[in-house]
């Protein structure tokens, strides 16, 4: 027992795998679950400059600074 090699519990002698490459699937499924983690990334980043600087990202000015020549309580006679 003592000049036995000491074997791999993970893989046991003999089940070695003949294709070590991954095939095409393996890899499409790879690089997609790269681009999703660099997705979620940028999503992360974004959400948290919003939270430490929430009034950056809103707009001055509101929607009814926008209307064409239309005082803000004629809006309701504008949409007949």
């Amino acid at each position: 027992k003592d000049g036995e090699p000491i074997t791999s519990t993970l893989l046991p002698p003999g089940n070695v795998p003949q294709d070590a490459t991954l095939t095409l699937e393996q890899k499409t499924t790879f690089v997609f679950v790269i681009l999703l983690f660099i997705f979620l990334g940028i999503l992360i980043v974004r959400c948290f400059r919003i939270l430490l600087d929430p009034y950056r990202s809103m707009p001055t000015s509101t929607w009814a600074d926008r209307l064409d020549g239309l005082e803000k309580g004629q809006f309701d006679y504008a949409l007949a």
